[in-house]
């Protein structure tokens, strides 16, 4: 009986060893979803233009290139884009138009924002996400590359150091 018991005993454990093993090389379902892009390489981008903080038309400039930034006052990851941006050649590139949409920003916001970063380019307040729940539906800094036709030429979520060197049409 007690060698009866040990054989089953031995087969459940090998049974278990061989079941977590297959647990393990399936993938894992999350419950929440993870970081998802809403418009890819090659789309054109839905938005032609915009209200800036100053209540003035921005509309996309079909000569120039387009950088469209997505990004909080509060992230640090945002804040450090903006330096990295700022520092690189790309803000004083004639050929690009910068565009950057504070995602659940007040225009209040980011004209105090601003007052203290002096960003040279457009800003754009996003107070309900209404813009941001098109492209995406989480993280930030979110860079959008268009080209002169407003077309996706590349997306990436800024979260790392030196985002903007792979800022490249």
């Amino acid at each position: 009986m007690i060698k009866k018991a040990s054989n089953v005993l031995i087969g459940a454990l090998l049974c278990g060893v061989f079941t977590g093993c297959s647990a393990v090389t399936s993938p894992p379902v999350a419950s929440n979803k993870g970081y998802e892009t809403y418009i890819k390489q090659g789309q054109v981008f839905k938005h032609t233009g915009f209200t800036d903080i100053n209540n003035k038309p921005v509309s996309l400039d079909p000569n120039k290139k387009k950088l469209v930034l997505l990004f909080a006052t509060w992230c640090s990851d945002s804040l450090r884009t903006l330096n990295e941006l700022k520092a690189s050649a790309i803000i004083n590139d004639p050929t690009v138009q910068i565009i950057a949409i504070g995602r659940e920003q007040t225009r209040e916001t980011l004209k105090k924002f601003n007052q203290d970063f002096a960003l040279p380019f457009e800003l754009v307040a996003d107070s309900e996400r209404t813009i941001y729940q098109q492209y995406a539906n989480k993280g930030i800094p979110r860079l959008i590359l268009l080209d002169k036709t407003n077309t996706v030429v590349k997306t990436l979520i800024g979260e790392q150091e030196n985002i903007i060197d792979q800022v490249i049409w």
